[in-house]
């Protein structure tokens, strides 16, 4: 499954399209998706919506999709990875909002926002940002910037939080378990493939073959790849020791993490910290 890269720490893709270019794919970023104008179906994690103008839908890093479109459909694409909010940092209420909305399963709600209102305020939103970000390079663009996304993701943790999923999540489903998985990504013995059987009541060999089925990789590449991101994150918008960070993630200590983060990235920790790029090896 192709996998797409965001090379910067944030961009606007704003286009039309009567058919959709692209394969299902994965990312390396989060995503707020625009539909403006235009109908179809859209396809994430094995399951399908239909949308219209209006909706509004928001994407992780493990989450794959692609679009059918019926009707000639503009979209606006946000898309961001987490330095955009590291100037956030400390502020309990805003880090809880965001951690809580980034690692729930969103994506199961379809489009996030169904009151006008709410759609017309995200939509302004969307024109200011889309008009900051052509001035580049404007005088506080960055500050500006991370201000109205940061709006945005509130309007959208307010809508997620208040009403139920529009199809619940399947306990023995692949969302179910890519869920579990950000839960519990700092536990890895809750993430061994015998550990993940019991939880999901699969056999190992099976939940193995299913998860590699739904999404292209199997459970080992997938938890790896994710732990990798995250500690790519840590290293550079963190001032955390290796040491931490090895007791954070479940290493057995930092010997053992700069071993693994070198295997996956060709970086170690520290020359990644001082100026390395997300690793290429794991697209």
């Amino acid at each position: 499954m192709k996998r797409y890269i965001l090379y910067s720490a944030f961009s606007i893709y704003h286009f039309e399209a009567s058919t959709w270019a692209h394969a299902t794919h994965k990312h390396t970023y989060f995503e707020i998706i625009f539909v403006l104008r235009g109908h179809g179906n859209h396809h994430i994690n094995g399951s399908t919506y239909s949308y219209g103008a209006g909706d509004v839908f928001l994407l992780g890093p493990e989450d794959y999709h692609h679009f059918t479109i019926e009707g000639l459909t503009e979209f606006s694409f946000i898309r961001f990875n987490e330095s955009v909010q590291k100037h956030a940092q400390g502020e309990a209420t805003w880090q809880a909002v965001i951690t809580t909305l980034l690692t729930t399963s969103s994506q199961s709600r379809g489009s996030l926002v169904t009151d006008p209102l709410e759609k017309q305020k995200l939509n302004y939103l969307r024109e200011v940002l889309e008009a900051e970000n052509a001035r580049q390079p404007a005088h506080y663009f960055e500050p500006m910037r991370d201000s109205l996304l940061r709006s945005m993701l509130l309007i959208l943790a307010r809508n997620l939080f208040q009403h139920p999923p529009s199809s619940p999540v399947v306990r023995d489903s692949v969302e179910a378990i890519l869920l579990y998985i950000k839960q519990h990504i700092h536990q890895p013995a809750l993430l061994s493939i015998d550990s993940l059987a019991r939880v999901f009541h699969y056999s190992p060999a099976y939940i193995s073959l299913y998860f590699k089925k739904h999404t292209g990789e199997s459970l080992k590449q997938y938890i790896t790849r994710h732990k990798i991101k995250l500690l790519e994150a840590r290293l550079l918008y963190s001032s955390v020791s290796l040491a931490q960070l090895a007791d954070e993630f479940g290493y057995t200590d930092e010997s053992h993490l700069c071993k693994h983060f070198k295997k996956y990235t060709g970086y170690t920790p520290t020359s990644f910290r001082q100026g390395g790029e997300p690793a290429a090896a794991l697209v």
